[in-house]
């Protein structure tokens, strides 16, 4: 099975730009695999707040991270500036497919593309509850399906 190379960044609704630090690099020099993860999910909530539809403090509703991966394809390292590429692939009841490219700084082709499913549940249950319609409507404009 032939392995898909990157997208280019046309493939991507809206882009958030994000910094590298120095305690990213590991190593052998370039960002660690694990901050890839904490940049998609920087990007995303980020979006979520500016929008108004994530109260991370008082809201009754929040999103959890239910299922996670990562295709790396170049590396970035810190000084880099990224651009996260975000796009909806699937939005459900209660659940939305993120997709994001990691873009260094310029650069056509993504250096990593993950997704990540977020589920939308109660705060104080934990329970899924339907994805609000504010918050449909902010996540259908970023849908590519």
């Amino acid at each position: 099975m032939e392995r898909r190379g990157p997208a280019d960044r046309s493939a991507y609704k809206l882009f958030r730009t994000l910094t590298t630090r120095w305690a990213d690099n590991d190593i052998y020099g370039h960002m660690n695999n694990v901050i890839h993860y904490s940049l998609f999910d920087t990007a995303v909530n980020g979006l979520l707040i500016e929008r108004g539809v994530l109260d991370i403090h008082g809201g009754e509703r929040i999103f959890l991270v239910v299922e996670t991966g990562c295709r790396y394809f170049a590396e970035i390292a810190f000084p880099d500036v990224v651009d996260a590429g975000i796009r909806v692939a699937r939005l459900g009841g209660s659940s939305v497919r993120y997709e994001v490219g990691l873009f260094r700084h310029g650069e056509r082709a993504a250096a990593a593309e993950g997704f990540f499913i977020h589920v939308q549940v109660d705060r104080a249950t934990r329970r899924p509850v339907p994805v609000g319609e504010e918050t449909r409507r902010v996540l259908e404009r970023l849908s590519i399906g």
